[in-house]
């Protein structure tokens, strides 16, 4: 057994020359030619994400500076000076953390020293990690020293959130922007770092490491070490980070996605109890749904060489969402990406995060049906058309009423001053007719296009047992409850003498039975039969019932609409002086030789004036 001291793995390996910083090309480049052309300023800014070599290269900075044989590029790493900052016990090379050194007081303990020459090294360095959680005060006293520090002393300030740092100390400093390392470059190194300890690690796995990193190198070589422990016969995989995680995996979620996306509501649920056993909690399973949702988006939308850096994901992977996005569109996925951020809401509020989680998955598993927008072009160009759809008998406009006397006038005045051919045969003479009852006939109205959506099946009879469920649930107040109820129940007897639901989750029996969601039901119910205290058995499934499944909702029933009052009647005095104003000589001559010509209207007018009117 050793007695060596147990050095973690982001210590061990990290950089000590700046070619062995990974990534960060233009800063390298940078500092090399500084030193190199002897360049050097006063104070540095190094600013970018946590775990990106911000600290590690301010000391090989100052390692470069202030070995014996520098400045260079290439610091020895033997000489007393190399050794110390490598050991982090330097004499001439101060690591200061500004988050526990925030004071006033503390600033001006260091404007003190530096008024000090270097011991035994070239330059005085001060290195001001987390340079932003210093307050006004101490900033504006650094700010002095900065702005003219003595010789031989520089300042190497770093720092995750620049925008916190005063402008008056940005602009007195060179800046140095730190990027995320590249997910490429961390598997590399992962690799190097993995071959050499010995850890026997697959390159998904690496992958996986690299990816939760979200470019930090410090995290994914922290996340190595901690499953470098793990290593038996068998390599280390995705699984097995994800457990050590709590992630869920990839095919997981895949499934999941399509049971949602193919509106599969009892699938899904089933494949969220399986995850739910496994340790996960609903806001991460929500939160890990999101992220895959996101990942269909880009597939979906963007360029192939850019969907790698985006997803963060493998080939095969890549190819599996692009399978899925086939027979999706932009805005479902987007519908199901603002409906799941909804949920991670309410999960995060509640009190019983995973009645919220099954009701969210449930909700989630029954959008996406007809929802394309081809289907609903399609079905806008057939109303457009003039096409009807199926739909229930509608209210038919009533026949125009009667028009008023000054239309008949009109219309016989119309017809009476049209020129009259010459020579027409004498027309036989009318014998005399009994009082004869004429109708006006009138073609009804066309129908008004009902835009009422389709509905996805057939409604069933009334007194079916699946419509009557489908009426029940629509009768539930309550949404979670009507989908709790939807997923989890189902009716064997539905009467007004008495009404047997079973329910296949204990939990959710005995709030049925006793519960706070006992009067919902019961209000639902009455409400069926128009009755009160309804009979309700809720019990658990026995051997031999059978599934019902709800049918669909009837369409919604045409608005009733008021027929228009007819007009008055004229009565006999209106009508004789209308005779009386519109008869000319020729009137009653070519009574009868007009006829032939006149319309059914006119005709019917004319024998109107001859008294048989009926009322």
């Amino acid at each position: 057994m050793t007695n060596e001291k147990y050095i973690p793995l982001y210590r061990k390996y990290r950089p000590q020359r700046l070619e062995e910083i990974v990534g960060q090309e233009h800063i390298k480049k940078a500092l090399t030619n500084a030193i190199s052309m002897n360049k050097i300023s006063h104070a540095y800014l190094f600013t970018g994400p946590r775990g990106t070599g911000k600290t590690s290269t301010a000391r090989i900075f100052a390692k470069s500076l202030n070995c014996k044989e520098g400045p260079t590029i290439h610091p020895c790493g033997v000489c007393e000076n190399c050794i110390d900052i490598t050991n982090s016990v330097p004499m001439d090379v101060i690591e200061i953390d500004a988050a526990s050194n925030r004071k006033v007081e503390d600033a001006q303990n260091i404007l003190e020293k530096v008024m000090y020459a270097p011991v035994n090294s070239r330059y005085k360095i001060y290195i001001i990690d987390e340079v932003h959680m210093l307050s006004n005060t101490a900033f504006n006293a650094l700010l002095k020293t900065l702005e003219e520090p003595p010789k031989n002393v520089i300042f190497i300030l770093a720092t995750t959130e620049v925008h916190k740092v005063l402008d008056t100390i940005k602009s007195r400093c060179q800046r140095f922007d730190f990027r995320r390392i590249t997910t490429d470059d961390i598997v590399k190194h992962l690799r190097y770092i993995s071959d050499k300890e010995g850890i026997n690690i697959t390159d998904d796995a690496l992958f996986t490491i690299a990816k939760n990193s979200a470019g930090g190198m410090r995290d994914s070589i922290a996340l190595l070490d901690q499953l470098s422990i793990l290593d038996g016969e068998e390599a280390i995989s995705t699984d097995d980070i994800n457990n050590l995680l709590g992630r869920i995996s990839f095919d997981k979620l895949k499934n999941l996605s399509e049971a949602v996306i193919n509106s599969k509501p009892q699938e899904a649920i089933e494949i969220l109890e399986s995850i739910y056993n496994s340790g996960n909690e609903p806001t991460q399973i929500l939160t890990n749904l999101l992220d895959y949702f996101k990942n269909l988006l880009i597939v979906k939308n963007c360029k192939p060489e850019i969907i790698f850096e985006l997803t963060q994901l493998n080939e095969a992977q890549i190819s599996e969402l692009q399978k899925q996005v086939e027979n999706l569109e932009t805005h479902q996925i987007t519908f199901l990406i603002e409906k799941t951020s909804n949920y991670i809401k309410e999960v995060k509020t509640t009190n019983n995060p995973r009645l919220w989680l099954e009701v969210g998955i449930i909700d989630l598993a029954n959008l996406a049906e007809n929802t394309k927008l081809v289907e609903l072009q399609n079905r806008i160009t057939k109303l457009e058309g003039g096409a009807v759809s199926p739909a229930p008998a509608q209210y038919k406009t009533p026949p125009t009423p009667v028009s008023t006397i000054h239309r008949i006038k009109e219309q016989l005045e119309e017809q009476l001053a049209k020129p009259q051919p010459a020579h027409q045969p004498a027309p036989e003479p009318v014998k005399a007719q009994p009082e004869i009852k004429q109708e006006i006939k009138q073609e009804p109205a066309p129908q008004t296009e009902d835009f009422s959506p389709v509905p996805l099946s057939k409604p069933a009879a009334s007194g079916d047992i699946a419509s009557l469920w489908g009426q029940l649930l629509t009768n539930v107040q309550s949404a979670p409850t009507r989908a709790l109820l939807k997923q989890w129940a189902n009716p064997i007897k539905l009467e007004p003498e008495e009404v047997i639901l079973t329910i296949k989750n204990e939990l959710l029996l005995n709030q049925f039975i006793s519960g706070n969601k006992k009067k919902i039901l019961t209000d639902a119910v009455d409400a069926l039969f128009n009755q009160t205290n309804s009979n309700i058995i809720v019990r658990l499934p026995q051997p031999g019932d059978e599934q019902v499944k709800p049918a669909a909702a009837p369409a919604p029933k045409p608005r009733h609409i008021e027929p228009k009052p007819q007009e008055p009647q004229p009565d006999e005095e209106e009508i004789q002086e209308a005779k009386e104003e519109i008869k000319k000589p020729d009137q009653t001559a070519h009574k009868h030789s007009n006829a032939a010509s006149n319309s059914d209207q006119v005709n019917m007018i004319i024998d109107l004036f001859d008294g048989k009117i009926i009322n």
